[in-house]
């Protein structure tokens, strides 16, 4: 096969890569105004372009998240340049979310919002996930504070606090703020923002009940976060990713035009 059409080939592949990768981008938009994780035109989820270690996908600045669809985002430079699309970059999605895909091994995808679970339980003297049941293990295992609002994230500067404070653990509490996720995919990153909001509704309700918690023992919290470290896979593939086609084949059906 001559080099030309090889080489054509491996750009058809990764177009069509890309491609994807933006169709999970818009379904993750869609899905949080669903879910009740958006707030008005704010916050940013934001993906690491497939194949490139310079650019992340970011929606133009004034669209709501109901009118996301696969070829509106733009390409936006870990520098803060404009390198595909057409719109107004928002200053505090690139000064968060660029150093933390520069920096972060694991955040393909950045998803930060306002979700009021969470974001109540941010505003609290002790914000922390408590060992109150199975799904909270699971999230608090993974999750790590950041104690100190600092203002609006105009300097990307903040972008590198974040990425410093989250480390190796994919969720961040932030304090009087709301929270952020990371994962190596769209399905990680939203499954993760799925499930923190979850686990913050039900520890604020029992919480509500004025009633004494049910604190799990060391060793079962111990023994549960040994079993999700070692993880499980269907077929082949995470539950994460047959949670994320789940939630695409209800688009599918109700709001099929995210993928234009």
């Amino acid at each position: 096969m001559p080099l030309e059409s090889i080489e054509q080939g491996i750009d058809t592949d990764l177009a069509a890569v890309q491609w994807e990768a933006r169709v999970d981008l818009a379904a993750a938009h869609r899905l949080a105004v669903m879910h009740g994780f958006h707030e008005g035109i704010f916050n940013h989820l934001t993906l690491r372009v497939p194949g490139r270690n310079d650019r992340y996908y970011q929606i133009p600045f004034g669209l709501h998240w109901s009118e996301v669809t696969a070829s509106c985002f733009m390409e936006v430079g870990y520098d803060g340049t404009l390198l595909a699309g057409q719109g107004d970059i928002e200053r505090s999605c690139y000064c968060i979310h660029a150093p933390m895909h520069r920096l972060l091994p694991k955040a393909g995808a950045v998803f930060h919002t306002h979700m009021p679970y969470a974001s109540a339980l941010s505003r609290l003297e002790d914000p922390h996930i408590l060992p109150i049941g199975q799904t909270e293990l699971g999230i608090m295992m993974v999750t790590a504070y950041d104690n100190t609002y600092t203002g609006p994230a105009f300097d990307p500067a903040e972008g590198g606090r974040l990425a410093g404070v989250i480390g190796d653990k994919q969720v961040l509490m932030m304090a009087s703020h709301g929270v952020a996720t990371v994962g190596r995919t769209v399905a990680e990153a939203y499954d993760l923002l799925y499930y923190t909001e979850r686990v913050a509704q039900v520890q604020l309700l029992a919480m509500s009940s004025g009633r004494q918690l049910k604190f799990l023992p060391e060793d079962v919290i111990q023994a549960t976060f040994a079993a999700y470290r070692k993880g499980e896979n269907y077929g082949g593939r995470p539950p994460f990713d047959w949670h994320f086609a789940a939630l695409k084949r209800i688009l599918d059906r109700r709001e099929p035009d995210y993928k234009d």
